[in-house]
């Protein structure tokens, strides 16, 4: 950071027209900085870091951020002292307007700038979290998002596992890591070909395993979603739609998150899905019985949804009795409320009983035109031939699918003790706590896609989602951090392209087969905290930080802490708290190991495996 503020300072300070008695003037840079002057956009990019900061590569041609340069200039660490025409002012903005001038309800919360570290994994390791400022920090964020190296490629078949050689644009790809960086990683890869993102993010209860900062824990979520968000946003195709699955707690900031991210008017609609069948009766105020599925478009003009297939018990409603050769068909109304002379005439039914239609209404059409239904054969005056006419509807000419409703009732879609019988089923009674069940993604997906269309869940818990999506003949791409990943999700995807018939498999006839790519994220200082987290002792855990300062893995800002660590009693704490201490000092900031640097010798990565990235990377889809 401080060396890009004293590149820019004296780079700035070359050009007579942004100084007077030696000091850099402020509201000059910005003008001229959101005029697009030629001299000042020459100038700066004259310097490879202002240049890579500022500049954005777009289909070979670079762009200049003047909203991004505009706020690094006007915040005060730049410039403290330099002269202003600017008026101080005080107040919430947003696109560098204040609210009270602007039109738009925004959601304003702390950190809402900033991007989460995101350290935090388990209950154990809570800590107060770092939010790096996206203006302040620019190097450090860049670091964060940068694409991580992936350190295993394994590929799964119904024929056992299969070398990797190339990547094809139908393989399936499961990725263990951190969802934010792997989000990153793939940015390249999969940047507008995502045709459906479903996401059953934590919803923030308390008891959802989202145990990050108390102080701050509600704007933390927001922050944690927006991080997420604005990235997922990218890799929708023109068409695609996002599916985020939530319950009370945070709909609604939700929602208006989502309405900034996405644009309020690409959103489409916010589905109730009933997720329990009973009451519970211990609930302390009312029992909570459905979620909320927010639904945006990219491109609301762009999106649009496919019918639901028709009924077996739609499909009842219509038979034959009269032997049509058309098909099937039932009978529909005739009359109309909206009345007019024209089409009040009287007709003569086959038993030659003369009949009007009902008082203060008329037919329908015009009685030329009911002569023409009548000799088409598309006229039922009932069996005995007296009855008032109707009109024939027949199957085989009605729209071959439904419009879904907003309410999802849990026998059309499932609920959760539904999910749970699936899991329980593949993997025992301890497998899974909240999955969600075939049915409701099978909905989803049945309405956004089509096949071989591409589908995203970077929450991928039990794998669901991906399950779904590939007895559907979908390709997908599941995301998780968590360990369980390998056990739960990768195992539930083994038995699928083995012919698993659980779930929707019977509808949607699966028998099995295809393939899917299992790959992990890099891991740097992630090995720290999965074994600090996994060690048993307090000893074990003090090794794993004295390797962590030899590897210079303990960020700077926890030197005294560090110091602090070294000096203490084991003996007067406790093993978790030990723990948590550990936990606060490593640098977040490395996680993972850039891809940008996986030739590093120090990281002793094979050939092939260099290779396999450059590959992944580089692919098309």
């Amino acid at each position: 950071m401080q060396n890009l503020l004293n590149d820019l300072k004296e780079l700035l300070t070359a050009d007579e027209r942004l100084v007077v008695d030696g000091k850099l003037m402020k509201n000059k840079i910005i003008e001229l900085g959101l005029a697009l002057d030629k001299g000042l956009l020459t100038l700066l990019l004259k310097n490879p870091t202002i240049k890579k900061h500022f500049f954005e590569d777009v289909s070979g041609t670079l762009v200049f951020d003047k909203i991004k340069f505009m706020r690094f200039v006007s915040n005060k660490e730049f410039l403290p002292d330099s002269y202003t025409s600017f008026k101080n002012k005080i107040g919430l903005t947003v696109d560098d307007e204040f609210i009270s001038e602007g039109k738009e309800i925004i959601l304003a919360f702390p950190y809402k700038d900033c991007v989460l570290e995101g350290g935090q994994t388990t209950e154990e390791s809570k800590r107060l979290e770092i939010f790096w400022n996206q203006i302040l920090a620019p190097d450090d964020i860049d670091r964060i998002l940068s694409p991580k190296a992936i350190s295993s490629f394994k590929k799964y078949t119904s024929d056992g596992n299969e070398e990797i050689k190339e990547f094809s644009p139908k393989d399936n790809l499961i990725i263990k890591g951190n969802n934010l960086l792997a989000l990153h990683t793939i940015r390249k890869r999969y940047s507008s070909k995502v045709k459906l993102i479903y996401i059953d993010p934590p919803y923030n209860t308390g008891n959802d395993g989202f145990k990050y900062n108390d102080s701050f824990n509600h704007s933390t979520w927001l922050t944690f979603m927006k991080n997420r968000l604005e990235v997922a946003r990218e890799l929708l195709t023109s068409d695609g739609s996002i599916w985020i699955n939530i319950d009370d707690n945070e709909v609604h900031y939700l929602k208006v998150l989502c309405d900034e991210i996405f644009g309020r008017e690409n959103f489409l609609i916010n589905f109730i899905w009933q997720k329990k069948y009973s009451p519970s009766n211990d609930a302390k105020w009312f029992s909570d019985n459905h979620d909320h599925i927010l639904v945006f478009a990219k491109n609301k003009e762009l999106f649009k949804p496919n019918l639901l297939a028709r009924t077996e018990e739609m499909n009842k409603r219509y038979s034959n009795p009269d032997n049509d050769p058309r098909g099937d068909w039932k009978p529909g109304g005739y009359s109309v409320k909206t009345y007019s002379k024209e089409y009040d005439y009287p007709i003569e039914t086959p038993s030659g009983k003369i009949v009007y239609p009902p008082k203060g209404s008329c037919w329908q059409t015009s009685e030329t035109n009911f002569k023409k239904m009548l000799a088409e054969k598309r006229i039922w005056f009932g069996a005995k031939g007296d009855a008032k006419p109707q009109i024939k509807q027949f199957l085989s000419e009605v729209q071959q699918g439904t419009v879904t409703k907003s309410i999802w009732l849990y026998d059309e879609v499932g609920h959760n003790q539904i999910s749970r019988a699936e899991i329980i089923k593949l993997f025992g009674e301890h497998a899974f706590a909240t999955p969600k069940p075939e049915k409701l993604i099978k909905r989803i997906i049945d309405l956004s896609t089509k096949e071989d269309d591409i589908v995203l869940d970077f929450f991928l818990g039990s794998g669901t989602t991906t399950a779904v999506a590939h007895k559907m003949k979908r390709r997908y791409v599941g995301i998780d951090q968590m360990d369980y990943i390998e056990t739960v999700a990768v195992n539930r995807m083994k038995k699928v392209i083995e012919g698993e018939d659980g779930g929707v498999s019977k509808e949607v006839f699966w028998e099995g087969g295809g393939s899917f790519i299992f790959c992990e994220l890099a891991k740097q200082n992630q090995k720290f905290t999965d074994r600090i987290l996994n060690e048993k002792s307090k000893d074990k855990i003090i090794e794993v930080v004295e390797e962590m300062a030899k590897s210079f893995s303990i960020s700077y800002r926890y030197d005294k802490l560090y110091t602090d660590f070294k000096n203490i009693k084991l003996s007067e704490l406790k093993l978790e708290d030990l723990r948590k201490l550990a936990m606060n000092i490593i640098e977040y900031n490395q996680l993972y190991v850039n891809y940008s640097e996986i030739e590093d010798n120090d990281y002793g990565y094979e050939k092939k495996l260099i290779e396999l990235n450059n590959k992944f990377q580089n692919s098309k889809l």
